[in-house]
């Protein structure tokens, strides 16, 4: 398959690639490292009347830390989060998470930004994004604003993003202390979609009670889905085992998994039990 026509720009500043995008609106779209886009458009599924090429954007390309927050540019290379040290260091959850998104080609080429505002229900980034409590800066030709991640992300690859509005910057808080997180997916192969995953972060308080949780699941619905009663069940408790056993039921019938050919509703929520429970030990255990 080969793509409909379009119009390329490779504008050499943010500002002009903003004055492109407020110009075309929908009918522009923002190429980074074209994962997503370019097999959507040699499908046909997606077909940009003007493709606005931004890899040009150096200044976009960062990990830095900004006071108590990891500040990530939109046109960061999704494998630097593997590798950086001051990532490793303080937010673990994403070194952690970043060898199961597809292949290292492929993480190589994709961005950040990318990822997040591709909004796929069965990506690891919006999930690990939404549990760690991250914002997202979005800018147009006049102004921008941030939006929390629990916002963001609206339904199946739909997000708060305006026509005329690029994202240009994630930002994600410091763990507090006694802070333990943890990642698990299964799929088919390595480097496929996982039929069903979770991001566990847990806050302990002085005692080892539960002070604060959260609890995300990748592929459950048509977005990052929080698993909010279960959630709320765990704070100011013990997490011994029976207590996380009983929270994971609570997730697994929180959600809504639309299946697939390759997973049942009820097979996903089995796993979203078994993931649930296991994530939220392996957390608990590093918050200790």
């Amino acid at each position: 398959m080969k793509p409909a026509p379009f119009v390329y720009h490779a504008p050499a500043s943010l500002g002009a690639a903003l004055l492109l995008k407020a110009e075309h609106g929908d009918e522009a779209k923002f190429l980074a490292g074209g994962q997503s886009l370019i097999p959507a458009m040699n499908f046909r599924i997606a077909g940009p009347a003007l493709l606005v090429d931004v890899n040009k954007l150096a200044a976009l390309d960062y990990v830095r830390r900004v006071d108590d927050e990891l500040r990530i540019g939109a046109l960061t290379r999704v494998q630097r989060l593997e590798r950086d040290p001051l990532v490793h260091a303080h937010w673990p959850l994403l070194p952690e998470t970043v060898p199961h998104i597809a292949h290292p080609q492929i993480r190589n080429r994709s961005t950040v930004g990318g990822s997040l505002a591709h909004a796929d229900p069965a990506a690891e980034l919006p999930v690990i994004l939404t549990a760690l409590g991250g914002r997202l800066r979005l800018q147009s030709a006049t102004g921008e604003r941030w939006v929390g991640a629990d916002d963001f992300f609206v339904s199946l690859f739909t997000t708060l993003i305006a026509p005329d509005e690029m994202l240009v910057e994630v930002a994600v808080p410091a763990p507090p202390a006694r802070t333990g997180t943890a990642f698990m997916e299964v799929a088919r192969r390595h480097g496929d979609y996982a039929m069903m995953g979770v991001a566990a972060v847990v806050t302990l308080d002085a005692a080892g009670a539960c002070s604060a949780v959260r609890l995300v699941f990748l592929n459950a619905g048509d977005r990052p889905m929080s698993a909010r009663r279960a959630a709320a069940a765990l704070h100011g408790q013990l997490p011994d085992s029976a207590v996380l056993a009983a929270a994971a039921n609570t997730a697994a019938a929180e959600l809504e998994p639309m299946g697939s050919v390759h997973a049942t509703p009820a097979y996903q929520r089995h796993l979203a039990r078994v993931l649930a429970q296991r994530a939220l030990k392996l957390a608990v255990q590093r918050a200790n």
